[in-house]
């Protein structure tokens, strides 16, 4: 058997996962001592709930949302969000990310306005108990939300993104965690 042209097929895959993998644009890691300072906590306390959600940069160098869901009060929900400007998104991009999490269905959140509030552009997601895994969001795929309504006729322009976050609220009291290792924006593969 001729090795190289077993061996050639092999090179083109690795070499098109690297120029993929060189196309996309790293949003956020954790390992500098100030990875922290964009991100802030928002619970149902605002609106009277009693759930608690914190964040941490762990010692491994991951984003670490964590804390204890309450469904008291109308409570139900618990996010980390943070600030950012220069998204440099378009149409058919995709945001992907690393985690490490509890079996709990979490969402993203991108949001347009700098203050953090008003909709909130929404896609959910599964973790795998403490395993790492990478999801991958399309951004054509978000969907408008204001205090858990939808709002279909509501589109995102990636062009006003000015902030990003976790949130969970699956109305399932009880403690939660959820790492994040990186989050990145890049070109969809299609």
């Amino acid at each position: 058997m001729n090795r190289s042209k077993f061996l050639m097929p092999l090179f083109f895959i690795a070499a098109s996962a690297s120029v993929a993998n060189a196309d996309s644009k790293l949003l956020f890691e954790f390992d500098s001592p100030n990875a922290g300072s964009p991100w802030r906590t928002v619970n149902d306390g605002v609106m009277g709930g009693r759930s608690s959600g914190n964040f941490k940069i762990n010692g491994s160098q991951d984003l670490e949302f964590f804390g204890n869901l309450s469904l008291k009060n109308n409570g139900g929900f618990a996010s980390v969000r943070a600030r950012k400007t220069g998204f440099g998104l378009e149409k058919g991009d995709l945001i992907s990310v690393r985690v490490r999490g509890d079996g709990r269905k979490y969402n993203l959140n991108l949001y347009t306005q700098s203050n953090l509030g008003g909709y909130s552009y929404r896609q959910s997601f599964m973790t795998k108990k403490d395993e790492w895994i990478e999801v991958e969001f399309p951004v054509d795929n978000f969907a408008a939300t204001w205090r858990g309504l939808a709002f279909p006729n509501q589109k995102l322009d990636p062009n006003e993104i000015r902030g990003i976050g976790f949130l969970i609220g699956d109305k399932k009291a009880g403690p939660f965690k959820l790492e994040v290792d990186w989050i990145k924006a890049g070109k969809s593969k299609n």
